[in-house]
Parts: C-alpha cells; sequence; structure tokens
C-alpha cells in the first residue's frame, strides 16, 4: 500500500511539473510540513497533504534568469529548452531536484524543477527560467537574493524526476 502511495504522489508530481504555485506567505514554512494546504495551480484551487512533503531549507541564493536567447535549444539534460516553462539552472543540483524558490522583497513563490547546468557568472548559484522569473517579479530587476526550499517526499531520498 505504501509504495503504491508512492508511485500515486511521484505521478502527481510529475504532472505538476513545469505548472507553478504562487503564493503570498508572511510566514516561513516549518521543516518538514505536517499540515494540509490549499494552494492554487492555473487557477484551480486544490487541497494538498503536505504531510508527505519536507521542505529543506537551502538557504539564500543569488539568481538570475535566461530565455530569449536559449529558447529551443538543448539544455544539459537533453531537453529543448522553454523559456516559458518552470526550470532552472544549478551547477550542483541533480536534474529533476525540485526547488521552492522565494523572492523575500515580495513574499512570491514558485516551484522550477532542476534542468540545466549554470550560470556560468560568478557569484551567481540559480538560473530561473522566463516564466519563473515574471512569477516572482523579478525580470526588471535581473538579479536578486532568493530564499531556496528542496522539496523532497518522505521516505524518498533522491529527485522525483531524473532525466539524464
Amino acid at each position: 500500500m505504501r509504495s503504491l502511495l508512492k508511485v500515486l504522489i511521484i505521478m502527481v508530481m510529475v504532472l505538476l511539473v513545469g505548472f507553478t504555485i504562487v503564493t503570498n506567505e508572511t510566514s516561513k514554512s516549518p521543516f518538514p510540513v505536517n499540515k494540509t494546504e490549499n494552494i492554487t495551480v492555473n487557477n484551480d484551487a486544490s487541497i494538498v497533504n503536505s504531510s508527505i512533503v519536507n521542505y529543506i531549507n537551502k538557504g539564500t541564493m543569488l539568481a538570475s534568469w535566461y530565455g530569449p536567447h536559449f529558447h529551443g535549444k538543448q539544455t544539459a539534460n537533453g531537453e529543448i529548452y522553454n523559456q516559458m516553462a518552470f526550470t532552472a539552472a544549478s551547477k550542483s543540483l541533480r536534474f529533476g531536484t525540485l526547488l521552492k524558490v522565494i523572492n523575500p522583497k515580495n513574499n512570491k513563490s514558485v516551484i522550477v524543477r532542476v534542468n540545466d547546468r549554470g550560470p556560468y557568472i560568478p557569484g551567481r548559484q540559480l538560473d530561473l527560467s522566463k516564466a519563473a522569473a515574471l512569477s516572482l517579479g523579478m525580470v526588471n530587476r535581473g538579479v536578486v537574493r532568493v530564499k531556496v526550499e528542496q522539496l523532497s517526499l518522505k521516505g524518498v531520498n533522491f529527485p522525483v524526476i531524473n532525466l539524464n
């Protein structure tokens, strides 16, 4: 029964990849979250049992965004880059890792999936897709210090999606 539940959870998370969850949070996420949350995905309200999801604090990172020049080109994991998908590039995190990225200036957050390598500018740790940057309200600024939490399923210690 538990393995069936894990498979179902993984399938649901796979279906959600590429969509965003934007919130205006006023409090920090407890580690781990043990409650039911109301979330909105593409204007569709849902109730999620978050007691199966761990948020692992990765601290703050300097994030930039990339888009038009790379749109339609191959990413490091072999996918074709879509600037309007909710993805990210990291030099150290495994492909398929899900991250909750929070802009502390406006408390907007987004969930992205690591599918590329970068950024290659010293001091930056995360490159976000244009869609993620738009949702976080950081397009005009270009570079913003963000809070980062890695999402993981309880009892599963690998990325939800591993395409490499």
